[in-house]
């Protein structure tokens, strides 16, 4: 296995790691229903429906 030669100091890995952040994710409102939700993932509405991209997936079961 590889050793390093001399020891990184805190200050030198911290400073290579600046850059590596979470980036805030995309949030898109739906135009039928107006909920909000992630890009490219389902979602559901307040009757329980399943959709994705405006489009009802999955019926919600009717409980009486």
């Amino acid at each position: 296995m590889a050793h390093p030669k001399s020891r990184i100091s805190k200050q030198r890995k911290r400073k290579r790691r600046t850059h590596k952040k979470a980036t805030a994710p995309q949030v898109a409102t739906c135009s039928q229903t107006g909920e909000k939700h992630l890009y490219h993932r389902a979602y559901y509405d307040d009757e329980g429906n399943m959709l994705y991209r405006g489009r009802v997936l999955v019926k919600a079961d009717v409980e009486e």
